[in-house]
């Protein structure tokens, strides 16, 4: 278990005060203008160091995206993206760093900025978190007032600013390129690859976008070294990692523990356990609604982690452990999301636009068995047509849970087409709901 003195994020759960006076209280903007006197080349070369892998979703190391950036500012400024957009569902965690320990963002920001070189950030948050906003707004402006942030940021010297700009509520604007698209006032449409954001990003200039908890831990990383950070977790899985339990779990919440925690651990220590009891559970979204879903077997001995799911075929994605009892109905469960995918995607590639809606409308043949056994199998055909024929993940994040759902309840699928075909009654969960 990680010990209390390695917790990055100690007002996780809004016990004090979430604004400058208690965030100086706990530390934070302690030297700040001393780690920035290292200079940009040694900020980035600490962050490759610590092994830090980005924590919304994809896992790409952070120093190194960092490092893409020009290191000289042409006649193009640089920008710094937040991506607070945090569309994903059964992810809440970097909403519960902005609503109690926004300060953290914030000197993040200032960090990460002058590492690589620009003078402006932009916090792009969700338009649904209007509490949060009004938090992150107050704690930018505090900040401001105190001169942390704006010109002369904390006495060194480097100008940088703090601008919050609230979106629309749309899932597609959690891909960088559509949150850039969005942020310049267009709609939220992914753009092609190449050329990447820190090329021709925001209004066409180098442009990094971090997720909040990437950005938040920065200061910590910077204040207490790269080797602290790296000691914690696991190889080439460094560091601590918010994890938000929901589902069939005694004690919902979000904890931070260290990468490679196993599955059954955080959830036996940190939410109650399975409702019910271990032998209860039925399978395990373990990092979000876009990653394939693992059976009780796999559950047992699985560590949370980016290799060691990717590994159990899945992924720690934004690390939304959504837990599952024998109550769910599975089927019915994966057909919801595909609802959900196919109501976001932005209908731009051909593949996602048609793929998505003939997913959702096989799923919802298959929860009542109005299907025929051979469809599974196209079913999965389709998936891989749409897997990795997209400019960015959607489609992805549409086919992953349907071909989790095969890969580990095919008999159920089954069972539930030969029912409709016999006239039986089916399962009493579903007819429940």
């Amino acid at each position: 278990m990680l010990s209390d003195r390695d917790r990055i994020f100690t007002n996780l759960y809004g016990l004090h005060d979430p604004y400058l006076a208690g965030a100086r209280a706990r530390g934070d903007w302690d030297g700040t203008a001393a780690i920035m006197a290292r200079g940009p080349d040694a900020l980035v070369d600490e962050m490759k160091a610590s092994g830090l892998r980005g924590r919304g979703g994809a896992g790409f190391p952070t120093g190194l995206k960092w490092s893409f950036m020009p290191k000289e500012i042409g006649p193009r400024p640089h920008y710094l993206v937040v991506n607070a957009d945090e569309s994903e569902p059964g992810t809440c965690k970097d909403r519960d760093i902005i609503r109690h320990d926004p300060h953290k963002l914030i000197e993040g920001c200032l960090l990460a900025a002058f590492a690589m070189r620009a003078h402006a950030c932009y916090i792009y948050i969700r338009g649904e978190f209007y509490n949060e906003a009004a938090v992150l707004q107050r704690a930018i402006d505090e900040a401001t007032a105190a001169g942390l942030i704006g010109r002369n940021a904390c006495g060194s010297g480097w100008d940088c600013d703090v601008f919050l700009h609230r979106g629309a509520g749309a899932y597609i604007c959690g891909e960088e390129t559509g949150l850039l698209e969005s942020l310049e006032g267009k709609k939220g449409m992914p753009r092609l690859k190449p050329p990447f954001p820190a090329a021709v990003g925001l209004y066409g200039c180098p442009t990094t976008v971090n997720n909040v908890e990437s950005i938040a831990v920065a200061p910590a990383i910077f204040r207490r070294g790269a080797a602290w950070f790296s000691a914690l977790g696991r190889p080439k899985n460094s560091g601590t990692k918010l994890f938000c339990i929901s589902g069939h779990v005694n004690k919902p919440c979000n904890v931070e523990e260290e990468l490679g925690i196993p599955l059954r651990d955080l959830i036996d220590t940190y939410a109650g356990g399975v409702r019910g009891g271990w032998d209860n559970l039925l399978a395990i979204i373990p990092g979000g609604a876009s990653v394939p879903l693992i059976p009780k077997r796999v559950c047992e001995t699985v560590l949370m982690d980016f290799d060691s799911l990717r590994d159990a075929k899945s992924a720690l994605g934004t690390a939304a452990v959504i837990v599952m009892d024998r109550s769910t109905d599975i089927i019915r469960a994966i057909a919801r999301l595909s609802q959900f995918y196919k109501h976001e995607s932005c209908g731009q590639c051909t593949p996602c636009r048609e793929g998505t809606g003939w997913m959702m409308r096989v799923m919802n043949r298959l929860v009542q068995g109005r299907a025929e056994p051979e469809e599974i199998d196209t079913l999965e055909q389709v998936t891989r047509q749409v897997e990795g024929h997209t400019i960015c993940a959607l489609g992805d994040a549409a086919a992953w849970p349907v071909q989790g759902l095969i890969r580990h309840f095919r008999p159920e699928l089954e069972e539930r087409i030969a029912r409709y075909k016999a006239g039986r009654p089916q399962p009493a969960r579903m007819a429940a709901e």
